[in-house]
């Protein structure tokens, strides 16, 4: 059965909001390595409809020497999304049912699927039970103020450490899965 992992770039006060404007400055080639192994660990992307647009307006056109362009822009993607129905970015495929939908997707064959930022499908797929892992990359900054990843009102949800990672520039990243019932 396949994973769903969520990637998620935050600041140290847990700002998940636009990261294009303050990780820049901490990114290195151990980062980049990092996410170049994520995203090739994975062979599907499951995004909402906020971060689909982002992407599809910015990946499409970009190139670079590693294949991470590439990976991305040839791979699968699921967009969870009501509004949405005619999906220009290769390979993007609107999903109806997250819950349906997604549990059908963990059943096929294949590698992980990957789910970069989307804060409302990250909080519609957990109390679900829907994600097998969370890597939480932190940057060491604090924004003071926007969007933070878990949703206030979100129910208590138990997860269990199960590795960090740490890059000379400062960020961390926090490993996480399901801690079940506890």
């Amino acid at each position: 059965m396949r994973k769903v992992n969520v990637t998620e770039f935050v600041s140290l006060d847990g700002v998940m909001e636009s990261p294009e404007k303050w990780t820049s400055q901490y990114f290195s080639q151990e980062v980049g390595s990092f996410k170049q192994d994520e995203l090739f660990a994975s062979d599907a992307i499951l995004l909402g409809r906020v971060t689909y647009e982002g992407f599809a307006a910015a990946w499409p056109s970009r190139t670079d020497e590693t294949g991470f362009a590439d990976r991305i822009n040839s791979l699968p993607k699921f967009v969870a999304t009501t509004t949405l129905s005619d999906l220009e970015w290769n390979n993007s495929r609107v999903i109806n049912s997250v819950a349906e939908d997604v549990r059908k997707l963990k059943e096929e064959p294949g590698q992980d699927i990957l789910v970069y930022r989307s804060k409302q499908l990250v909080n519609s797929l957990m109390p679900l039970g829907l994600i097998d892992e969370y890597q939480i990359m932190i940057f060491p900054v604090v924004l003071g103020s926007g969007k933070r990843l878990f949703s206030e009102g979100v129910d208590k949800t138990g997860l269990k450490h199960v590795k960090t990672t740490t890059f000379d520039s400062g960020v961390v990243v926090l490993t996480y899965q399901p801690a079940g019932d506890e």
